[in-house]
């Protein structure tokens, strides 16, 4: 069963290159066409074949980039003030805390004006784990992306939701926020960073250093707000692991302070890019983990109906 289950995760990819058709990025763009051959073996095909969560108590295992999660929960695909895009991807899933969250956080969002809510794109797979395409991280059940795109229709069909796109709000490669960034925009962020669950927040430099001019107030949020290559069609939203969660691993917690001056940095080096160090070493090509590689908890993930 556990064969057929990743011979049919292979097979999905080579039917959608066959027939043309392939998954989109957040900005409409079709994702590259992925070898199956690469697949075979990987735990990228082992989790992306499974559609459901396990039947286990809820739990957390390894870390963000290398792990998998147990008795993870779906977000319903659309709610008083939220709705899960790309629902072809069966990505709606999490740890029950990641769910709350969004559904919390959608109702803030939801004060805003212009925004009945927010457009929920990838959290993680059924049982997390690598996923077959996008993201290194998103593997325990704690990570989100939120859209950009404000959400001011909540009835999409599910073909809308295949087929809409987000909105960038960067100009200048990320050096600075756009016309569509809006203070709607720093008030949602500002909520989900003053949550106590989460630890990080991932946006494009040129917003964290947007929102470090206009906040006034208490600025200890900010702290969590990291800047980071891309995200600008969404922003990334990292809970901390769950309280008493063994053999959940922590990021290390941001550095102290608001984290200004880092992002300026950030801003600086992409207005005046530094010259290319010669002697840095070539990147060495990442190897497709396998289910050995993860945390051992995650074999009986995978195993458990």
């Amino acid at each position: 069963m556990y064969l057929r289950r990743v011979c049919i995760a292979v097979l999905m990819v080579v039917t959608a290159a066959c027939s043309g058709q392939s998954d989109t990025n957040i900005d409409g763009t079709p994702l590259p066409d992925i070898d199956p051959a690469l697949l075979r073996g990987s735990a990228k095909a082992a989790f992306g074949a499974e559609r459901v969560g396990s039947q286990q108590s809820p739990a957390a295992y390894g870390s963000y980039a290398k792990g998998c999660a147990a008795g993870s929960v779906q977000l319903a695909e659309t709610g008083p003030t939220w709705q899960a895009m790309r629902l072809s991807r069966n990505r709606n899933w999490g740890n029950p805390e990641l769910v709350d969250f969004i559904q919390k956080l959608s109702r803030k969002a939801a004060q805003q004006p212009g925004w009945n809510g927010i457009y929920v794109g990838d959290m993680s797979q059924p049982r997390g784990g690598p996923m077959l395409t996008g993201h290194a991280s998103h593997q325990i059940g704690l990570d989100a992306d939120i859209w950009m795109l404000p959400a001011a229709n909540l009835n999409l069909s599910v073909a809308e939701r295949e087929n809409i796109s987000s909105i960038s709000t960067r100009r200048a490669n990320g050096a600075y926020t756009n016309g569509s960034w809006t203070r709607a925009h720093h008030e949602i962020i500002k909520a989900a960073a003053q949550d106590s669950r989460t630890a990080r927040i991932f946006v494009f430099p040129g917003a964290k250093v947007q929102m470090c001019k206009d906040e006034k107030g208490d600025r200890s949020w900010l702290r969590k707000v990291r800047p980071w290559y891309g995200h600008h069609y969404h922003f990334h939203v990292r809970l901390a692991c769950p309280k008493g969660a063994r053999g959940c691993v922590d990021q290390t917690p941001p550095p102290a302070g608001d984290g200004c001056a880092d992002a300026q940095e950030w801003v600086n080096n992409i207005l005046n890019p530094p010259p290319p160090n010669p002697n840095a070493p070539k990147p060495k090509p990442r190897r497709e983990l396998t289910v050995a590689d993860l945390p051992q908890q995650c074999s009986g993930v995978l195993s458990s109906r």
